[in-house]
């Protein structure tokens, strides 16, 4: 057996990769550049720091495929998982986490598994010639003389979008004279009792007037580099979606469908919804409002929102860019670059959005470099699987000419043969198709 097998990347799905390598009696060297080198995101030196919302989205595993990659990376044994269910706050039917006790969950477990080797230092360029087999999985933040010797190296130009960042308030600053809590149609979840997110309700008149404030807001310049680099589309800053029409933010994160304010029992114009960040319940997320203005406009904007005119801030919002690869042209099925194989790559750098699609991609290039070193060859999983329709989208099943980021989804599946189910019951057929063939899979 020879090894160690090197992750560079101690984001999620460089800890996910690390853990499935050593869980398998193989040794691993993990490279992790922070805090000797930071980020324009990262605030700490922890390792799987969540630098935009603490949200891993929707746990229910029969009607949401986010939700089923939930429960096959627990089947699979996942450390995120893991951490994540034992950090969890209450968050409708979603699974977030209390983020800092997250990260140093994650930590914890890799400091303390005895094949695996911390290393607090940048991998500058192109790894060494002497490191066999290799896992980049740096995420979006990729350094840049890293980023440009894979360019170099893979002969071809990575593409790059920008990502926007929501901001976190304190909890006692918020005016509950205003505000209530509720989830939408009341519907719990992990941790929760159908009461889980504080909602700010806007008239008419206020929405008009928080719209108008937006898009006249002071924004953050882009610099000359960055001014072609399009967003990715599940993320977009608020600013960008009202630029689309008035009322396209009352049809989106502020839609007001299955909320009712309690001191009118009439359903809001629009509603700003704040989600739990942290066990203590101190501090709560702007879910969906990611943003590119300047600092002091946030403030003055947000404070507009009835029940946040006093709100302070733990966090203001933010925009960063990331990096991706033409993945589809450049990985083969098991996540190697076809131009250098001893080079496999792992999380948002292949294309793939969101906490948890990183993991579970981290989850598979491990279990692919460790099987490797073992001597022996392991799958891809099945594509009726949420592990494989998301690694077949990234490795081949994209269109390399229009490949952008792509979250989790049922569209990725292969059809249900011989079933005219439609809707729910459809999606129900499909998670325990997967998870039938997860568990052959997971047999080998």
């Amino acid at each position: 057996m020879s090894g160690p097998v090197h992750v560079i990347g101690g984001g999620l799905a460089g800890c996910e990769a690390a853990w499935q390598i050593a869980t398998r009696g193989v040794t691993v060297e993990l490279h992790e550049m922070r805090p000797t080198r930071g980020t324009e995101a990262h605030t700490g030196g922890k390792l799987a720091e969540l630098v935009c919302s603490n949200s891993f989205r929707s746990d229910d595993a029969t009607a949401n495929a986010v939700g089923l990659l939930h429960e096959e990376m627990r089947r699979a044994g996942s450390l995120i998982l893991s951490a994540a269910d034992a950090c969890k706050v209450p968050a409708g039917s979603a699974l977030a986490v209390d983020r800092d006790g997250f990260a140093g969950a994650v930590e914890t477990a890799i400091l303390g598994h005895p094949l695996i080797t911390l290393r607090r230092e940048e991998v500058p360029g192109l790894p060494p010639a002497d490191w066999r087999r290799v896992i980049v999985a740096t995420g979006p933040l990729t350094s840049p003389g890293l980023a440009g010797a894979i360019s170099e190296r893979a002969g071809s130009r990575s593409l790059a979008f920008f990502d926007a960042i929501a901001p976190i308030v304190h909890r006692e600053s918020i005016d509950f004279d205003k505000a209530w809590f509720q989830s939408r149609y009341d519907k719990p979840g992990p941790g929760g009792d159908g009461a889980d997110y504080i909602n700010c309700p806007l008239d008419r008149d206020q929405y008009d007037a928080f719209i108008a404030a937006l898009l006249s807001g002071d924004k953050v310049e882009f610099r000359d580099w960055e001014k072609d680099t399009p967003y990715f589309n599940g993320c977009l800053p608020l600013e960008v979606m009202a630029e689309r029409g008035p009322r396209t933010l009352a049809f989106g994160p502020l839609k007001p469908v299955g909320l009712r304010d309690p001191r009118t029992g009439h359903r809001p114009y629009a509603v700003v919804q704040l989600r739990q960040d942290n066990a203590l319940g101190t501090l709560y997320n702007m879910v969906g409002c990611q943003t590119k203005l300047r600092h002091a406009e946030q403030v003055r904007v947000f404070r507009m929102i009835p029940g946040l005119e006093k709100a302070e801030f733990a966090r203001l919002g933010g925009l960063h860019r990331n990096t991706f690869l033409d993945s589809p042209r450049l990985l083969d099925q098991v996540l190697r670059l076809k131009v250098e194989p001893r080079l496999r790559f792992a999380g948002q750098i292949t294309g793939v959005e969101g906490y948890v699609e990183s993991a579970a991609i981290g989850l598979l290039a491990g279990r692919f470099a460790a099987t490797e070193v073992l001597g022996r060859e392991l799958a891809p999983p099945p594509p009726t699987t949420a592990f494989g329709a998301l690694l077949a989208h990234i490795t081949g099943g994209a269109a390399g000419l229009d490949f952008q980021p792509m979250n989790v989804n049922f569209g990725l599946f292969p059809p249900l043969i011989g079933s005219s189910a439609r809707g729910v019951e459809r999606k129900a057929l499909l998670a325990q198709r997967a998870l039938n063939d997860l568990g052959v899979w997971l047999a080998q």
